[in-house]
This record gives C-alpha cells, sequence and structure tokens, in this order.
C-alpha cells in the first residue's frame, strides 16, 4: 500500500515563496517518480514537475521552470516543491502523485501515476 500526504498549502501573497510537501508510506512497493500536480476551479488538472527517485532527474512544466523546484529527501520519504515568486495564477489545489510501475520520466501523463494524495490547497493573493 502506498499513501501520500501533502502539507504546507495555505494563504501567501503574490512575490513570495512556499514549499509543500508529501510524506510518503510505501510498505512493499517501489516508487520510480513522484509528480506533483495542480488543478485551479475550472481548470483540468495540470502537470507541474516530477522527481525521479532513484536518479534525482527532474522535470518541469516549461513555464514553471526557474520559479519551482522539486527534491525528494530519501531517509524522509518525502517530496518537496519549492515554489518562488508566486502569483495569482499560481492558485490551485496541489497533488503528489507516486508512480509504482513506471520507471523514467518525463512522466507526464497523470493515468500513468498509480498513487494520489488528497491535495492541499494554495492561494495566493495579489
Amino acid at each position: 500500500q502506498v499513501q501520500l500526504v501533502e502539507s504546507g498549502g495555505g494563504s501567501v501573497q503574490a512575490g513570495n515563496s512556499m514549499t509543500l510537501s508529501c510524506a510518503i508510506s510505501r510498505r512493499g512497493f517501489s516508487i520510480y517518480v513522484t509528480g506533483w500536480y495542480r488543478q485551479a476551479p475550472g481548470k483540468e488538472r495540470e502537470f507541474v514537475a516530477a522527481i525521479d527517485w532513484s536518479s534525482e532527474s527532474t522535470d518541469y512544466e516549461d513555464s514553471l521552470l526557474g520559479r519551482f523546484t522539486i527534491s525528494r529527501d530519501n531517509a524522509k520519504n518525502t517530496v518537496y516543491l519549492q515554489m518562488n515568486n508566486l502569483n495569482p495564477e499560481d492558485t490551485a489545489v496541489y497533488y503528489c502523485a507516486a508512480a509504482t510501475s513506471v520507471k523514467t520520466i518525463p512522466l507526464r501523463i497523470p493515468g500513468m501515476y498509480n498513487y494520489w494524495g488528497q491535495g492541499t490547497q494554495l492561494t495566493v493573493s495579489s
């Protein structure tokens, strides 16, 4: 069983930074890729970033590259999403997801992830 729990969301003013965390429990499963997605009101879920658990290779949505950083702490089984210079368009529910059957990135198709967290709300005000 794999469980993912996001934390770190909340309200922030534009221009500020925030870090989201995704704590992963994975009894009996190997996680190959962990990704972050977001879904704004009235919009489809969109890919944000992904990290290869073994190599730490990363992949980002082009428009977020340079502003968002994904990382992982193997000892803590936690994946982070550092977000800088936030703007109101970043307001969304952020989800982390784990892939246990696909071993490589880029991995942007939501259906390729086997497990999802419940999401954490980020609201950026102008």
